[in-house]
C-alpha cells in the first residue's frame, strides 16, 4: 500500500451502493460517500426528471429523531421556525443556526407521527449536527440517530408512480409527511424535494433499501438519476447547497432564506443569532444571494468573480453551470444589496475573461410542487 493510499480516507457506502454499480453508474466521492454522479449522462437524466420521474439515492444524508416532552422547545433554541404549532403530518424547511446567526446546516423537520420530530440534515454536516444536538439539547429532549436509507422520486409522473403502491400518497400535499407501511415495511414519507419538481422522499430500513429501489425502477416511467443532474436541477430551482451557497458565516437574510423565519419567532427573538438576524432585517445585510443569467461565454462556476459595470469586483459566484431547461448559463452568488436589484447589469470573470451577466429572479425554472387547493 502506498503512502498516498494510507492518507486517502475510505469512502463510506450507502445501502444502495451495489445497486448503483449493477446499473453501471459512474461513482465519485461526495460528502464522504461513494455516490453515483451519473448513469446514462447528466443532460439525459436532467431532462428525464423534468419530463417523467427520476429516482435518487440520498441515503448519505443524516436522519434522526428528537423526542421527549422538551423536544420541540429544545429544537427551537437553534432554529428560527415555529415548530410548536406544527401539526402532525406536516414538515418545514429550517436552518440550524450558530450563536452568530450563521447557518450550520439547512434541514427538514416534521411530524410524520406523534413521536417527536423527524429531522433530515445534509451528508457533509450530519456528524457535526448530531454532535451539536448531543451537546446542547437539555431537559428530557433526546437525539436518536437513525440507520435508514433515503430514496427520493422526483418529476411530473412521480405521484402517479407512487400512488400505484399506496393511493394515500396522491392525497398528500407539498410539505406533508406520514409514517406508514409501504412496500411491506415501516417508512417515513414526505412530499417535497430538492429539484423543484413534485415528488417524495421515502425513508426505509437500510436492509430493505435495495429491494424498494429495484421495485420502483420496475416502472418504465422511472430511471435512476445521479448527483450531476440533482445539482443542475436544484440550481435551476434556485435552491442553495450548504457549503457552497450558504455556510456558517451566512445568515438567513444574506442567504435570501427569510421565508424560514417565522413571525412569532422573530417577535420572541429567542433563537441562536436573533440579534444579528433582526438587525439585518431592519438595516439590511452587507451582502445578499442573487441569481444571474450569464449572457456570453463559458459557464461561471463556483469561485468566479462578479464585477460591476465598470469592472470592480463586488462578489463571487457560489454555484453555476448550464441550464438544460433554459439553454442558458445560470449562476448564484453574493453581491452587496446596492447591486442586487432585478435587471442589474453585471459582469462575471471566467478564466480571466469578463462576460456580461444580468440579475434575474429565482427560481430560474418555475417550481412545480403539488399544493392542495385551498378550502373555503
Amino acid at each position: 500500500m502506498t503512502d498516498q493510499a494510507l492518507k486517502t480516507p475510505l469512502l463510506k457506502t450507502t445501502p444502495l451502493n451495489a445497486a448503483h454499480r449493477a446499473l453501471g453508474a459512474r461513482m465519485v466521492g461526495f460528502g464522504g460517500y461513494d455516490m453515483p454522479v451519473q448513469y446514462e449522462g447528466v443532460l439525459a437524466e436532467h431532462r428525464w426528471t423534468r419530463e417523467h420521474a427520476g429516482l435518487f439515492d440520498v441515503s448519505h444524508m443524516g436522519q434522526c429523531k428528537i423526542t421527549g416532552e422538551d423536544a420541540t422547545a429544545q429544537f427551537e433554541r437553534f432554529v428560527p421556525g415555529d415548530y410548536e404549532i406544527l401539526k402532525a403530518g406536516k414538515q418545514k424547511y429550517s436552518l440550524l443556526l450558530n450563536k452568530d446567526g450563521g447557518i450550520i446546516d439547512d434541514l427538514m423537520a416534521g411530524r410524520p407521527d406523534h413521536d417527536g420530530l423527524f429531522v433530515v440534515v445534509n451528508a457533509g454536516n450530519k456528524d457535526e449536527d448530531f454532535a451539536f444536538w448531543d451537546a446542547n439539547l437539555e431537559g428530557d429532549a433526546k437525539l436518536t440517530v437513525l440507520d435508514r436509507a433515503l430514496i427520493a422520486i422526483q418529476g411530473p409522473e412521480a405521484a402517479e408512480v407512487m400512488s400505484a403502491y399506496e393511493p394515500l400518497l396522491a392525497e398528500m400535499g407539498f410539505m406533508e409527511c406520514a409514517r406508514l407501511m409501504l412496500f411491506g415495511v415501516d417508512c417515513y414519507v414526505s412530499r417535497s424535494g430538492y429539484t423543484g419538481e413534485d415528488g417524495y422522499e421515502i425513508s426505509v430500513p437500510a436492509d430493505q433499501a435495495e429491494r424498494v429501489w429495484n421495485t420502483i425502477l420496475e416502472d418504465a416511467r422511472v430511471k435512476p438519476i445521479g448527483l450531476g443532474a440533482r445539482d443542475s436541477l436544484r440550481l435551476e430551482a434556485g435552491l442553495p447547497l450548504h457549503g457552497h451557497d450558504i455556510d456558517p458565516t451566512t445568515s438567513p437574510v444574506e442567504g435570501a432564506l427569510t421565508f424560514a423565519l417565522s413571525k412569532s419567532r422573530k417577535e420572541r427573538a429567542d433563537f441562536n443569532g436573533a440579534e444579528r438576524i433582526l438587525k439585518e432585517l431592519a438595516d439590511g445585510p452587507s451582502r445578499v444571494r442573487i441569481g444571474l443569467i450569464v449572457k456570453e461565454g463559458a459557464p461561471a462556476r463556483e469561485g468566479a468573480e462578479i464585477a460591476d459595470a465598470d469592472g470592480n469586483v463586488i462578489g463571487k459566484v457560489t454555484s453555476g453551470g448550464p441550464s438544460p431547461t433554459l439553454g442558458k448559463n445560470i449562476a448564484m452568488g453574493f453581491v452587496p444589496p446596492a447591486y442586487a436589484a432585478l435587471g442589474t447589469e453585471l459582469k462575471v470573470v471566467v478564466r480571466g475573461k469578463s462576460a456580461a451577466a444580468e440579475i434575474v429572479a429565482m427560481p430560474f425554472v418555475a417550481q412545480r410542487y403539488y399544493r392542495k387547493p385551498k378550502t373555503v
